[in-house]
């Protein structure tokens, strides 16, 4: 089968990270640690397996900052993890070959991968956190029947969607009915990440948010926050023309240019009619403001943006990961805002009905209360890799938003 691997090589890595400093496709090129090679289909590792013949994988914000390098050696979830890897976590396939145990799902049927390597798929008695559903908290990511990973793609034993097929845990395994397009199925993942997010600190019925970034993340927070907070008022942050349109179409009542952070912050003072405190130098910060900040970018500077726009005892909830840095924090702690990581996803209580957040996704899809799929801008073979990478790299000319490797049926 054909496959992307990406290999944890010193010399490729030096040598990709010094050529893309003035050549940013060097990360996709010759000298790259991703390369488009022929493998041999993975076998099932035992009788609760099925084997995946992939239709849509996405291209999740993970996956290109991993490839273009963008991370940090001290990293500590680099403990987590095992090479080579064949990434992409966001899966819709149909399941080929089924092991004697899998039951409830035959060969032919349409498949969505919940791509967590929590307990279950490993061969172990559920954890702490696996026992109430909070998948993304596993203890085991790194024990167990499978080489380190904490979802398939980052996991020498659980390839991931950039390849023709992948083997999946009857436990990972969502059967789609005929009524949901694989096209909505795709987007279920990065959905799952934003209203677990939202579910942590959830605004009040009639309060006022800011969704700092209007990429896939950023672009699902804003379509949960109108779907189960219908009359709290969303305050968007668009880096670019095609993210400011998609988020006023998924309901944003004001959608603020990212640039430059003075105007961003005095427009919601003005949104807010919150006070301005203007220091000797650098940014205002307001003494009203937002009462949730939904970070989905985690830079240092939206960090800091998002702390001077919160109100006293707001929330900050951060989803985007990006390299840190020094930024100025002080008022996280003259306003006790509270700093909140958001992680993944797992079952999800939604007006008392605890499940799993693709089964709630699935029936607000069916319900005609959600669809998501026009974010889906750019589809590319897995040949025109390249294509793909350099596609999420510069959104501002190919006007990307959610980038698909697309398989033939």
């Amino acid at each position: 089968m054909k496959a992307l691997v990406f290999e944890n090589k010193v010399l490729r890595t030096v040598a990709t990270a010094l050529l893309s400093r003035a050549w940013p496709a060097a990360c996709v090129g010759p000298t790259s640690p991703l390369q488009l090679r022929d493998l041999a289909e993975p076998g099932l590792p035992g009788a609760e397996w099925l084997r995946l013949q992939t239709r849509l994988c996405g291209l999740c914000g993970s996956d290109y900052k991993q490839v273009f390098l963008n991370g940090s050696i001290d990293n500590p979830m680099t403990s987590l993890i095992s090479f080579p890897q064949v990434l992409g976590h966001e899966v819709v396939g149909v399941a080929r070959d089924c092991g004697n145990e899998v039951g409830g799902i035959e060969p032919g049927d349409r498949v969505l991968l919940n791509p967590w390597l929590s307990c279950e798929p490993r061969g172990l008695e559920p954890c702490r956190w696996c026992a109430v559903g909070e998948l993304a908290q596993c203890e085991n990511f790194e024990r167990g029947s499978l080489a380190p990973g904490i979802h398939h793609g980052n996991s020498a034993d659980a390839h991931g969607g950039f390849a023709e097929s992948l083997v999946a845990h009857r436990s990972q395994c969502f059967v789609l009915p005929p009524d949901i397009t694989d096209e909505q199925a795709v987007l279920a993942d990065p959905f799952s990440v934003s209203l677990h997010a939202t579910l942590l600190r959830p605004p009040p019925d009639d309060g006022c948010v800011l969704v700092y970034g209007c990429g896939t993340l950023g672009l699902c927070q804003v379509a949960a926050l109108r779907l189960l907070w219908p009359d709290c008022r969303v305050l968007a942050v668009a880096r670019f023309p095609q993210q400011a349109r998609l988020a006023a179409q998924l309901g944003a009542q004001v959608v603020i240019d990212h640039k430059p952070e003075l105007s961003l912050i005095e427009r919601v003072a003005d949104e807010t009619r919150s006070p301005l405190r203007r220091p000797w130098r650098g940014l205002p910060m307001l003494t009203g403001g937002v009462d949730v900040v939904y970070d989905t970018v985690g830079m240092p500077s939206t960090l800091e943006v998002g702390l001077r726009v919160a109100r006293p005892h707001a929330a900050v909830v951060v989803t985007g990961v990006e390299k840190s840095a020094r930024f100025e924090w002080t008022p996280l702690y003259f306003k006790e805002i509270a700093l909140v990581g958001s992680s993944g996803f797992g079952h999800e209580t939604v007006n008392g009905s605890r499940r799993h957040a693709f089964e709630h996704y699935i029936d607000w899809t069916r319900e005609g209360r959600l669809d998501l799929s026009p974010l889906i801008t750019h589809r590319f073979g897995l040949a025109e890799y390249r294509e793909a990478f350099m596609a999420c790299r510069r959104q501002d000319r190919s006007e990307a938003v959610k980038v698909l490797f697309e398989f033939p049926a």
